[in-house]
């Protein structure tokens, strides 16, 4: 975007190259998008590789699933714990978890388990 401003103020893609620290073949590249496609030019295009299989609904049902949901018999869930209840790869719930930086195995709460009490006798 500052590209595309400081050539439409008329600088040259060497001037603007120099004080934005880029190349100018990618000054030079902006400001030819911007020219062509006016303000459709400003996006990304369209990057290589597979289509996304997850969708936007899915990724929300994990970190759903993970905050809110308490995992039965255990403390915290895991990824194939996650994986079992939402029927997807347990490499998926962890690209999920890494985007949103979620850690459920280090949650600072306190965790109760389901155990009797030892006590001494008389105490």
């Amino acid at each position: 975007m500052h590209i595309v401003i400081n050539c439409a103020k008329g600088d040259t893609n060497r001037d603007v190259a120099a004080r934005l620290r880029v190349s100018e073949a990618m000054v030079g590249k902006w400001r030819l998008r911007s020219f062509e496609h006016r303000l459709d030019g400003l996006g990304d295009d369209p990057r290589t590789g597979a289509p996304r299989t997850v969708t936007d609904d899915e990724v929300e049902a994990v970190v759903v699933q993970t905050l809110e949901e308490k995992p039965t018999d255990t403390t915290h869930s895991s990824t194939r714990s996650v994986t079992k209840e939402m029927g997807t790869s347990h490499t998926t719930i962890n690209r999920i978890w890494n985007a949103f930086g979620l850690q459920p195995h280090r949650a600072e709460l306190f965790k109760t388990v389901d155990r009797p009490v030892l006590r001494e006798e008389g105490a």
